[in-house]
């Protein structure tokens, strides 16, 4: 019943950025990206460790050299809907 709960409040909030709490304590903050009818994505936005894009040295239409890219900021980490803990939306992004 809760996952049917959380599938609507995040179907109406997709571009909204929100932060969920899992079951097991984790904090993920994100902006909605999309959600099926089992999964939230969430586009993670800053403070976190991982590498999520910038500039770096690689190959660029065939060609070495520096470039821009999104590299893992343009992509989404889904998170199931059975495992929300809790969901709050952020008002301020």
């Amino acid at each position: 019943m809760a996952g049917n709960n959380y599938y609507h409040q995040c179907s109406k909030g997709i571009g909204r950025c929100v932060r969920i709490t899992t079951h097991d304590g984790k904090v993920h903050t994100g902006i909605i990206d999309r959600v099926t009818s089992n999964k939230v994505y969430l586009r993670p936005i800053g403070g976190s460790r991982r590498n999520y894009g910038g500039f770096g040295l690689g190959y660029y239409r065939g060609g070495r050299g520096w470039g821009g890219g999104w590299g893992w900021a343009g992509a989404a980490w889904g998170f199931s809907l059975g495992l929300i803990a809790a969901l709050v939306f952020i008002p301020f992004f």
